[in-house]
């Protein structure tokens, strides 16, 4: 059965989106720590971060950078955390946080928003790409 992100990959479910590339999605988490809490994730349906091929790894990591860099431009905050868990979701994912203090990575607190606050902080991020 695919992921909930190989549905939003594959245009069965909506998002939030950043930015994408052939390989790479970048979407808003809709249960976000923080303003502009950001997923990356490979198109490809890999369970486990380790157990992608190298390739597809660093591409991640490189493609999670530009993200950040952009959420750092369009976010207010101390700096943008990268957080890997991969607990929630069968399909390897990368966080990024923006944070002010310690707390905002902890999972913990959510912060509550409207499809129109979603789609302002999208469109914020995305012209900062």
């Amino acid at each position: 059965m695919a992921s909930i992100f190989t549905k939003i990959v594959n245009g069965e479910l909506p998002c939030y989106k950043i930015a994408e590339t052939d390989d790479f999605l970048a979407f808003l988490d809709i249960n976000p720590n923080t303003v502009g809490h950001t997923l990356c994730i490979p198109k490809v349906e890999v369970d486990k971060i380790l157990d992608l091929d190298e390739n597809t790894y660093s591409g991640l990591m490189h493609f999670s950078r530009r993200v950040g860099l952009a959420i750092e431009k369009a976010i207010p905050c101390n700096r943008v955390a990268i957080s890997v868990i991969g607990l929630e979701v069968p399909h390897a994912h990368v966080h990024l946080i923006p944070l002010n203090t310690m707390e905002d990575i902890r999972f913990t607190k959510k912060v509550k928003m409207t499809d129109q606050d979603f789609q302002k902080i999208a469109a914020n991020i995305r012209k900062n790409l």
